[in-house]
């Protein structure tokens, strides 16, 4: 594929979110975890605490159509480029580097930013090189949470699928990376990099981007003891009870309203487990809830930081999920499966059954197309700018960061960077959405994620999950959780949006 070309150049600014003068443009802070799902904070309905993260909801603007792409690299990819996984080369592998593409540590360090970044990449780049003034996290994916690298002397052996994941210190490449600190976690050393990295930015006197991106909650399901144990019984009463309970509460919260049928339950019924089922499932969700409850206290250290600095008011801090919550299983050959569940030695999958929890009120999870695999929770918090306890239900998706990142700052597209030509900006800003909650997309968004594919044009979606099958229609204005296909009764629409749809496709070669 040859790009288009496409200059943008972002001075007007809109509404209550008008950008300050240069000495005041705004901080950046955008959060990332990994694999959780669209009901698993407090916000979006959970019994999880996560009061941080509430904190910034009930202070800002929640999404509710907000969109990944289904599936960790490519999500990524969209996220830090502002294109379409297929455009960048990431809709298939993130073996290859990032092509026909900038970053967002590249248009924010050329607009004067000092830019940083802490936690997963998940493709082939050191962010050092490619626009961040410092890194630390994995490039790889999947790791153990409390030892990503060798055995340690006095430890058990971490279960891993590899040993040798790439770890990223600055310029220095790690494989393996083995942590020399015992009190080591995934989540607490992403977020003690990044409050260092605050520091630093203190000295420099310039305005700061931080992408603090997370692995957790994705498997292995491994969290601190005393997280695990505030959630002790929490899930007893199994699935059934745990996604009515969401549901309810969601509806109370004003997140959702009776348009968002709960979707026909796809987890096996409770009371059909033995009791050894029960416990070890229960035992499951008791870790996963960990694993956020503990993403939530650092986020709740980060605007600690963020407040002694002095940079509360001036940062905008947004929050995602890279996909829905996973139905995959990892089963480890080697596994010390008489280890406890949580722990260092043994990696445990969250299952089909919890990840339809998770995903409440949608169907289906990560790697699909339909709405439980790409929505995602997004909040977005800016203080005196994004009014406190906000809904909307703009269609919007992350190739849209870079467009925003750049309308804030007043950052310039570039048309080629170090000789390569530049794909066009494929998103748009947020700013005129963060400003007025009742806009509506009108530009068509895109999926194609293995055998998934979607695509959405105003409230209308067509979907599928095998290439060589119909595609399946759906009306999001009333049907938003995906219960009635009315491809039959809407041929002309399907037809019309097929073509968009394989018009999109022909940009890029199979």
């Amino acid at each position: 594929m040859k790009p288009s070309i496409l200059f943008l150049i972002p001075f007007l600014f809109l509404g209550g979110c008008t950008v300050p003068k240069e000495q005041e443009r705004p901080n950046i802070v955008l959060i990332a975890v990994d694999d959780m799902g669209w009901s698993d904070l407090g916000c979006y309905g959970s019994e999880i605490n996560t009061p941080n993260i509430d904190k910034l909801a009930s202070n800002g603007l929640r999404f509710t159509n907000f969109y990944n792409t289904a599936k960790c690299f490519p999500s990524r990819a969209s996220l830090l480029t502002g294109v379409y996984a297929q455009d960048c080369g990431y809709d298939k592998t993130h073996t290859n580097p990032i092509r026909n593409a900038v970053t967002l540590g590249e248009v924010l360090q050329d607009a004067g930013y000092v830019t940083y970044w802490a936690g997963k990449h998940h493709g082939k780049e050191n962010p050092y090189k490619r626009g961040f003034n410092h890194y630390f996290g994995i490039k790889d994916g999947a790791s153990n949470h409390f030892n990503p690298g060798r055995q340690r002397e006095g430890e058990p052996k971490p279960s891993q699928k590899k040993d040798n994941r790439s770890w990223g210190i600055d310029s220095i490449i790690h494989k393996p990376y083995t942590p020399k600190e015992k009190d080591f976690y995934s989540t607490d050393y992403f977020t003690n990099y990044a409050l260092e990295y605050l520091e630093e930015s203190k000295e420099l006197h310039k305005p700061f981007f931080l992408y603090l991106a997370y692995t957790a909650p994705h498997d292995p399901l491994m969290a601190w003891p005393e997280d695990i144990g505030k959630y002790k019984g929490k899930y007893d009463k199994g699935y059934e009870h745990v996604r009515q309970k969401r549901y309810e509460k969601q509806i109370r919260l004003g997140l959702i309203d009776d348009t968002y049928i709960l979707s026909e339950p796809t987890h096996a019924k409770w009371d059909s487990l033995s009791e050894d089922q029960k416990n070890y499932e229960a035992q499951v969700m008791e870790v996963y809830a960990a694993m956020i409850d503990r993403v939530d206290q650092n986020i709740g250290r980060l605007m600690n930081q963020l407040t002694k600095l002095g940079y509360a008011e001036n940062t905008i801090v947004l929050f995602v999920s890279d996909n829905g919550a996973s139905a995959e299983m990892v089963t480890l050959e080697h596994d010390d499966d008489t280890a406890p569940i949580g722990s260092m030695s043994r990696w445990t999958s969250l299952g089909e059954n919890w990840a339809n929890v998770s995903n409440t009120p949608f169907r289906f999870y990560k790697n699909f197309s339909y709405e439980g695999g790409i929505n995602t929770p997004f909040i977005a918090y800016w203080p005196d700018k994004i009014k406190p306890n906000t809904f909307s239900d703009y269609a919007g998706h992350f190739i849209d960061f870079m467009a925003t990142f750049i309308e804030v700052t007043g950052a310039v597209y570039p048309l080629e960077h170090h000789g390569e030509e530049i794909v066009p900006l494929r998103g748009k800003s947020l700013l005129p959405v963060f400003d007025n909650n009742e806009m509506a997309r009108t530009e068509p968004l895109f999926w194609e994620w293995r055998n998934g594919q979607a695509m959405r044009l105003n409230h209308w979606k067509i979907v599928r999950n095998d290439k060589l099958t119909a595609w399946e229609l759906y009306n999001l204005n009333n049907d938003p959780t995906e219960i009635e296909n009315v491809a039959k009764d809407n041929h002309a629409i399907v037809v019309k949006m097929d073509s968009i749809y394989k018009n999109w496709k022909s940009n890029y070669s199979d």
